[in-house]
């Protein structure tokens, strides 16, 4: 495919691979064509054990692309010095399927993994390399109009891959999917552990037909140093129809896992021979033999004639309109407290019992519900104030369930927080400096990360602590994760678009969570430490998991979730312009008359919706699929980002009316937002090259030049955004939660006059001598700041007119006369329940 040269990147001072394809090869348009589809395929990825491309181009006649430099040797080297031990055969082969996982994920199969695409470096870890036969599955709902970069799909009866390790349907020419990659998994754990190929023939043909119709020989057969459960593996990877395989990479990630936690990856010889039996304990065998199979009888028959089991019971606990925020038992195990702010009221604590149907305040308001000990007592935040649409903090305090006394206060900045079996001591999460941090005990960092950790429970035996670890901190999409006492993490289940709510099972050796990896209906699932998941319980809606007793009930909230949206148009009044069940205003137009937004929730589906409508109310328009940024100062253009962000690395210009879409290629970063800039020529976009914190980015769109705008090192939040009139400056929240100004020639800091702590800078006047910031808690108000003198003023205070359920409100757009404005709100309608007979 092309020549590698090792090569320095001196502007970020690092040595990198550069891949080249030779001029008189480029001129192969297919073989160019493979060229740029491998680096596409491996850009739009971002994995450990996947090679990291950062970036492609073109000199002269030569494409290329730039990548990580490894240092090890590819696999097929490996293996060529013989058979690996079954510990690192699990190891690599794990690591692999890691790997695919995140590729599936992200609709891309390899199709061509082998042991010369499989490198492993001086430190142990695997890099899966050559995309170049990779294929982008796409939903079959996206046409060819909405996705104009989509490049030309393999046609079906072309016979593409490695012989020994293509899967029965690439040698038939038909559709490869996921679990094709899974059948050239297998052939890989096959050889590493035999030192032999699984399918190899005198001719390429021959060895077609023995993936067609033979099979390898058994693994038992060529050495018995190989455990069977990992033989297991190799033969449920190696199944001739992919139906009978696992069905994703994940699965064969949690065997494996599974295998090295449970099973010893070495065993003795055993003699096939079997040993003699002595006459005296014939009988007794044969006695036993008989039972075994009477047993065995009993069982098939039972199984087949037993009653199936009776679905888990819902017993609603709660009637009124509004947010639960959280829920726990108590130590008698029958009464009920949770935390609620009913028809619009400030939040407060309540109690309950399954047998009434009534609530009784317990007089502890403005007050949010963290813990319950097992003596009784209480860790509450006070004062709470949403830091996001899914994260609050406030100030942790102790209070007993008897009552008598009011709460005392402990620590500040703490957004979650978990008693300990005995009830002497807490575990709590804060943000300090723009890091979220698990710590326990109180002051003592187990983990810290710049997205957010929530929903930390420690598990009965006071042994590990399950919690939710969160990448960004706008969103709730994240992976199940565990941490022992040392600070020893282990991702359990990774993956979910949207998680939340944790408890520990009665025995603790699962932890119940509630999320869904497509969407925001989420489900109940148990995931053993072994990372081995299940599904528990799912109804229609939303779930969300409170707490778990001793005898298995569980507490969970029935959460209706919708982001709406409320407007007021020039000289109109405030008027509901939601649309669907997770409407985001994008942008507003500079007349005030038109408004961006993006559907993302159940029906924006996997890809996200893009919508411009009239702020008189009148339905909107479908633009097409993905994320919304900004408008064009005209209006004729919407910028946009592909769902999910990573694909294509790729700005898309969709035409507000006629016109064809517009595709602009990012080659140096992942794009996570854009602005376009007032002159329409360039694009203020935030993004990070692989492995680096978000920084700040300018693109010409004429000749796609990039260049950073902020210093390496400097992280930003996904917050960052709005650009002054004069495209001069534009206004970012730093990683510790303060508002600022920036250049965009530099990125040098201006500071804000008269900011107060919790204001978030986020719009500017149309002269742009002023700013707008506003405090997301309820109730709302929206300041102006004079930049020059500082002067403060009230702008307006956001008040939407239906408060139940409403808990945040997200960063307003304000029209550059200050006459026109939209804003959204997260309105969460809960109903708790108590529920029996979950297994």
């Amino acid at each position: 495919m092309g020549e590698v040269y090792r090569a320095r990147d001196a502007r970020l001072g690092r040595d990198v691979a550069i891949k080249i394809l030779p001029a008189a090869v480029s001129r192969d348009s297919e073989r160019l064509r493979r060229f740029e589809q491998e680096a596409r395929a491996t850009a739009a990825l971002n994995h450990p054990n996947i090679l990291a491309v950062f970036d492609i181009g073109t000199q002269g006649d030569a494409p290329y692309v730039v990548t990580e430099l490894l240092e090890g040797e590819a696999l097929r080297q490996r293996i060529q010095s013989g058979p690996v031990s079954a510990r690192k055969a699990t190891d690599y082969t794990l690591q692999i399927a890691r790997g695919l996982a995140a590729a599936h994920d992200r609709g891309i199969t390899h199709r061509d993994l082998k042991p010369e695409n499989v490198f492993l470096t001086k430190d142990g870890r695997i890099k899966i390399l050559d995309f170049g036969l990779a294929k982008l599955n796409r939903p079959e709902e996206v046409h060819a109009a909405d996705t104009p970069t989509l490049a030309a799909q393999t046609e079906p009866g072309m016979v593409l891959g490695t012989v020994g390790y293509m899967s029965p349907e690439q040698v038939r020419g038909h559709a490869a999917d996921a679990r094709s990659d899974l059948f050239s998994l297998g052939a890989i754990l096959y050889e590493l552990v035999s030192g032999k190929r699984a399918f190899q023939g005198e001719t390429a043909a021959d060895t077609m037909s023995a993936i067609l119709k033979g099979e390898p020989p058994p693994l038992s057969e060529l050495s018995q140093n190989i455990p069977a459960g990992l033989v297991r593996i190799v033969e449920h990877c190696l199944e001739k129809d992919a139906a009978d395989r696992f069905q994703s990479a994940r699965d064969v990630a949690f065997a494996l896992e599974a295998f090295s936690g449970s099973s010893s990856t070495t065993r003795a010889a055993v003699s096939l021979s079997p040993a003699p039996v002595p006459w005296q304990n014939r009988s007794l065998l044969a006695g036993l033999g008989a039972g075994l199979l009477i047993a065995g009888i009993a069982f098939v028959v039972a199984r087949h004639t037993a009653s199936p089991p009776e679905p888990p019971a819902f017993h609603e606990l709660t009637f009124q309109r509004g947010y639960i925020q959280a829920a726990r038992f108590a130590p008698d195990g029958d009464t009920i407290l949770y935390a609620a702010a009913w028809n619009g009221k400030p939040i407060e604590l309540f109690s309950t019992r399954p047998e009434g149907t009534e609530s009784s305040a317990l007089g502890v308001t403005d007050s949010d519900l963290l813990a319950v000990s097992s003596s009784g007592e209480l860790a509450v935040r006070l004062a709470p104030r949403g830091t996001g649409p899914y994260a609050s903090s406030g100030t942790l305090a102790r209070a007993m369930l008897s009552g008598g006394s009011s709460p005392r206060a402990m620590e500040d900045g703490i957004q979650f927080a978990d008693w300990t079996p005995d009830g002497k001591s807490l575990l709590v999460t804060r943000r300090m400096l723009g890091r979220s941090r698990l710590e326990f005990p109180i002051g003592t960092v187990l983990y810290e990360t710049a997205g957010w950790v929530g929903n930390p429970r420690i598990s009965p035996k006071g042994d590990w602590i399950g919690f939710v670890d969160h990448p960004g901190v706008g969103g709730d999409f994240g992976d199940l994760a565990v941490i022992d006492l040392a600070g020893h993490k282990k991702t359990l289940d990774p993956g979910f678009s949207s998680i939340q709510g944790l408890a520990w099972s009665p025995s603790g050796s699962e932890i119940w969570f509630t999320a869904t990896r497509a969407g925001s209906a989420r489900a109940l699932y148990g995931v053993s430490l072994a990372g081995k998941e299940r599904l528990i319980a799912r109804i229609p809606g939303i779930l969300n998991l409170h707490d778990v007793s001793r005898n298995g009930q569980a507490l969970l909230a029935r959460d209706n979730w919708r982001v709406g949206i409320i407007a007021q148009a020039p000289g109109s009044k405030e008027q509901d312009l939601s649309w669907m069940d997770f409407s985001a205003v994008r942008d507003l137009s500079p007349d005030g008359k038109l408004l961006l937004f993006d559907e993302s929730g159940e029906a924006g589906g996997a890809l996200g919706q893009i919508y411009l409508r009239r702020m008189d109310g009148s339905p909107p328009v479908r633009l097409g699929d993905g994320t919304g940024c900004s408008l064009s100062m005209d209006s004729k253009w919407a910028l946009t980002v592909p769902t999910p962000a990573k694909v294509g690395n790729q700005f898309v210009f969709l035409p507000t009316g006629t016109g064809t879409p517009r595709s602009i290629p990012v080659p140096q970063a992942s794009v996570q937002w854009g602005n376009l800039m007032p002159n329409g020529q360039e694009i203020l976009f935030a993004g990070n090259e692989q492995g680096h914190a978000t920084r700040i980015y300018l693109q010409d769109i004429s000749n796609g030049k990039v260049r950073p705008v902020t210093p390496e090192g400097v992280s930003l939040t996904s917050f960052t955004r709005f650009v002054s009139p004069d495209g001069m400056f534009f206004l970012a929240v730093e990683s510790d939660g303060s508002s600022i100004v920036r250049s965009v020639e530099n990125g040098e800091r201006k500071a804000i006059p008269s900011l107060q702590p919790a204001d978030i800078a986020f719009g500017w006047t149309g002269d742009g001598k002023s700013i707008y910031v506003y405090q997301p808690a309820m109730p709302v108000k929206v300041f102006q700041i004079d930049l020059a003198s500082g002067q403060r003023r009230l702008w307006k205070e956001l008040d939407p007119p239906d408060p139940a359920g409403i808990n945040f409100i997200r960063t307003p757009h304000i029209s550059a006369d200050g006459k026109a404005y939209a804003y959204n709100y997260n309105r969460v309608l809960s109903d708790l329940y108590l529920v029996d007979g979950l297994r």
